[in-house]
Order: structure tokens, then C-alpha cells, then sequence
């Protein structure tokens, strides 16, 4: 995962956290529920990046 993509995921996160508590704090479901969205879509995308990365591991590791 390149750090470029890292840095993109943990300002979604922040994002996504930041509104969640916006939503809280104001009482308003649709905000908080948005920043909950926000949070998931970046953890998947960490997750899919793993997987990338673990991926090229078992290859490199396989074609030495």
C-alpha cells in the first residue's frame, strides 16, 4: 500500500469520525450515520490494500 493511499484512508476516517461526533453532538441521525459510512468505506479500502499486499508477498515469495 503506498503511503499516498494510506495518508487518502486515515483523512477519510478522520473525516468520517469527525462527522459521526457532528452527528452526535447536533442529534442529527443522517450526519452521524454518514460519518459511521465514511469510517467503513475507508477500513474496507485498508483492507483491500492488504490483501494487494499480501498478495505480491505470496507471488514474490513463490517465483524465487
Amino acid at each position: 500500500m503506498s503511503t499516498r493511499d494510506k495518508m487518502k484512508n486515515k483523512a477519510q476516517e478522520a473525516t468520517g469520525k469527525a462527522k459521526e461526533a457532528a452527528g452526535r453532538v447536533s442529534g442529527n441521525p443522517r450526519k452521524e450515520t454518514s460519518g459511521r459510512r465514511d469510517q467503513v468505506k475507508a477500513d474496507l479500502k485498508n483492507a483491500g490494500e492488504q490483501a494487494k499486499d499480501t498478495g505480491r508477498k505470496v507471488k514474490d515469495s513463490l517465483d524465487h
